[in-house]
């Protein structure tokens, strides 16, 4: 099965305010997201959407905050991502939003061993982080983050 999706965004919804504008910056880049606001409509099946949206995207970014670990959608998505993953490919790529590590290792002890980006440190240290992952093999896309 081939990817449809460069990007599956993986956010409780709470924390939309740091995420909008990173979908924006991605989708401007020229990367294909996979975005609630932009793929589900009234009436679709939200496991099956989101089934589709986890099996057809090459990465997912997950969104870890407080509100991320206080809801379980994100966290079957996150679980969905975990089972895509095979050794020595990287699936899921996280940003750090209003938590600290320790908080991550209480609640996910698996990805207390994935290196992630923390989004205190400003959206320009973000973009660049996920650009130098998502832009290799992809030249024309490589500078957008810079």
């Amino acid at each position: 099965m081939s990817n449809e999706w460069d990007l599956f965004i993986s956010h409780a919804s709470e924390d939309k305010d740091f995420v909008k504008p990173l979908e924006e910056k991605l989708t401007n880049a020229g990367f294909k997201v996979w975005y609630d606001e932009h793929i589900l409509t009234l009436g679709d099946s939200l496991v099956q959407k989101i089934n589709e949206g986890l099996a057809k995207s090459k990465f997912g970014i997950v969104i870890l905050s407080p509100n991320f670990f206080a809801k379980n959608w994100p966290q079957l998505e996150l679980d969905g991502l975990f089972s895509f993953e095979t050794a020595g490919e990287k699936k899921i790529l996280p940003i750090r939003h209003n938590i600290e590590a320790e908080s991550i290792r209480r609640n996910r002890t698996l990805l207390a061993g994935n290196l992630d980006v923390k989004s205190i440190l400003g959206k320009h240290d973000v973009n660049s982080d996920l650009g130098r992952v998502l832009s290799k093999g992809q030249e024309r896309r490589k500078y957008v983050f810079g």
